[in-house]
């Protein structure tokens, strides 16, 4: 079988060119002078990222599912009251590494198509005062939804609550600032808008996370998850505590540098430019968007219900197959279909490429949708929010 012409899945996503050469250097040892001086301006940049001078970065070696458990096992211990904010599949997910810690979970949860409440959350940090963690995930990738982190990050912290914050999609492509919004602990990955590679997990630290990790006595020591062995002997004495993967950092300083030369604040526009458009050619083609509301849509996938009868793995399947065009299945909800825009992905052709795939292939399976009406509608979205061209 041969790979799909055009990837707009939910991620990894195609990187550019300038990040696979990146990732196709030569390796290095990893004490050689070179690659030291990448690792820590790697740290440098993903700091920027993140708009944060106190947070300390931690560059963990593996998939940012693994930055998310190590973090979890980092700050709760058996019989830690936690209040986990959940809203779709990721966040479900986490509060099931906080129930094998042995925590005493709390749990706020809304419809998969919609957003937690700040109000909601401080109104039960009111009520349950011992609550010592937050967590929450920012940008729901299998919903395509966002929660309002900005809020409850303020909230938490007014509650003494640490916040847990998986950022794993938004980093880099929706507006994130980890230290004006008093986040604590955040796992990124690098595969979604930052556009690398998908073996590394990008976390801050606050000053409150590393407290509550020291008071931890079950925090890991001498293990793969441990955030203490990262700070104590690369950050200590310049001793990585084992071998990390050399062409995974070079991708990811590859992409931080190209993030950043094009401007945060730039990525962070075009993002939410083409999801603009992509929203409206869903609507214009008489589809339904899966978000309950505009405002909490996720700039970094659009997230589509099917009509009836139709299933996400048979939409997935042949539009890949019929169009090329790669998307993503909605992760167990079954009529849910997903076309990320993301990193290199997150361009306006490619998006209209995937929504012309989506609209033909709905129609191929005897769906009622207006295809032409659909791309004119993001087209014309698209010359709206056009940056203004010198005459």
């Amino acid at each position: 079988m041969e790979r799909a012409d055009l990837n707009l899945s939910a991620g990894p996503n195609d990187l550019s060119a300038d990040v696979l050469a990146a990732v196709g250097s030569p390796i290095l040892y990893h004490y050689d002078p070179v690659f030291q001086e990448r690792f820590r301006a790697a740290e440098e940049r993903i700091a920027r990222i993140y708009r944060s001078t106190s947070h300390e970065i931690i560059l963990m070696q593996g998939e940012a599912v693994l930055g998310l458990e190590a973090a979890a096992r980092a700050v709760v211990s058996p019989g830690m009251p936690c209040l986990n904010l959940v809203s779709g599949v990721f966040g479900k997910g986490f509060g099931y590494w906080l129930t094998a810690i042995g925590a005493d979970l709390h749990e706020i949860e809304v419809g998969y198509d919609d957003a937690v409440d700040p109000a909601a959350v401080a109104a039960y940090l009111d009520a349950h005062p011992e609550i010592r963690v937050v967590s929450v995930v920012h940008s729901e990738t299998p919903s395509g939804t966002l929660n309002p982190v900005r809020e409850i990050g303020p909230i938490a912290r007014a509650h003494d609550a640490v916040t847990i914050v998986d950022v794993v999609s938004s980093f880099g492509g929706i507006e994130l600032d980890a230290e004006a919004w008093q986040l604590d602990l955040l796992v990124a990955g690098p595969q979604k808008c930052l556009g690398g590679p998908p073996g590394m997990s990008l976390m801050a630290v606050s000053e409150q996370a590393w407290a509550a990790i020291e008071r931890n006595p079950g925090a890991p020591r001498g293990s793969f998850l441990s955030m203490l062995d990262w700070r104590e002997q690369w950050h200590g004495d310049g001793h990585f505590p084992f071998t990390p993967s050399v062409s995974d950092l070079h991708g990811v300083l590859a992409a931080a540098d190209g993030l950043l030369a094009e401007g945060l604040d730039a990525s962070i526009d075009r993002h939410a430019r083409i999801a603009a458009a992509a929203w409206d050619g869903v609507e214009a083609m008489r589809l339904q968007p899966w978000p309950v509301r505009r405002e909490i849509a996720a700039a970094c996938v659009t997230a589509i219900r099917l009509p009836n009868g139709l299933t996400d793995v048979g939409v997935r399947d042949h539009a890949r197959a019929r169009y090329g065009v790669q998307l993503s299945s909605g992760q167990g909800v079954g009529n849910v279909v997903r076309m990320g825009h993301m990193g290199a992905t997150a361009r306006p052709m490619l998006m209209i490429a995937g929504l012309a795939a989506i609209g033909r292939t709905l129609a191929d399976m005897g769906a009622q949708v207006d295809v032409g009406a659909g791309l004119d509608a993001a087209l014309a979205s698209l010359s709206a929010s056009a940056p203004r061209m010198d005459a």
